[in-house]
């Protein structure tokens, strides 16, 4: 795009530009020209609307883990309905075949972006941070429902399906894991919290 020409929706299209090289070509191909090209304006749009490439970095993550939002509603919402097996096993492939892996791989490489995103969130790697608080809060439903033990340690649960989520999908190149392994890990992390029919 030539320069002086004005683009709508600047922010968002050099967010979506960022996370399609993040997708397709890892963290360390994501610089200011790369995003800039992906979304076919000039750099300068991208140092017009940020202070520099960091704090552009740092707001892409936000505003992805803004996102979560949606999902986390969407979550609760399904409290009480299918099987909390289930429900878990969709929270955790919706979330980590998101761009939620690629943004894990961003903040862990880049020293500037985490000292950035320390002054908003202070502790844990934010997105996985947050998606355990999303678990925490449909498990705390599901505890009030009577369909999650009531001494179940929702606060211990909900980061190791994360965790345990992350690393069934981390650093893969092509497909996803199975649904079947997926499920396997969430049964298994939940077993003794949830009783529900073997199938």
């Amino acid at each position: 795009m030539p320069t002086g020409v004005a683009i709508h929706d600047a922010r968002d299209q050099l967010f979506d530009a960022a996370e399609r090289v993040l997708l397709r070509d890892g963290p360390s191909a994501l610089t200011s020209r790369a995003v800039t090209t992906e979304a076919g304006c000039a750099k300068g749009v991208l140092h017009r609307h940020f202070a520099d490439f960091d704090a552009f970095l740092a707001e892409l993550v936000l505003d992805r883990i803004a996102q979560l939002d949606a999902q986390a509603a969407a979550l609760r919402e399904s409290a009480g309905t299918g099987t909390v097996t289930d429900n878990l096993t969709g929270a955790l492939t919706d979330l980590f075949g998101s761009v939620a892996v690629a943004i894990v791989g961003l903040v862990t490489s880049r020293d500037g972006l985490r000292a950035r995103l320390r002054q908003a969130r202070p502790t844990g790697i934010p997105i996985l941070t947050d998606a355990a608080a999303m678990i925490a809060s449909y498990l705390t439903t599901e505890r009030e429902l009577g369909r999650v033990a009531a001494d179940a340690d929702v606060d211990t649960l909900a980061p190791t399906l994360i965790g345990a989520g992350h690393l069934l999908f981390a650093d893969r190149t092509g497909t996803p894991p199975e649904a079947g392994a997926i499920r396997k890990v969430v049964s298994t992390v939940i077993a003794g919290a949830v009783q529900e029919p073997l199938r």
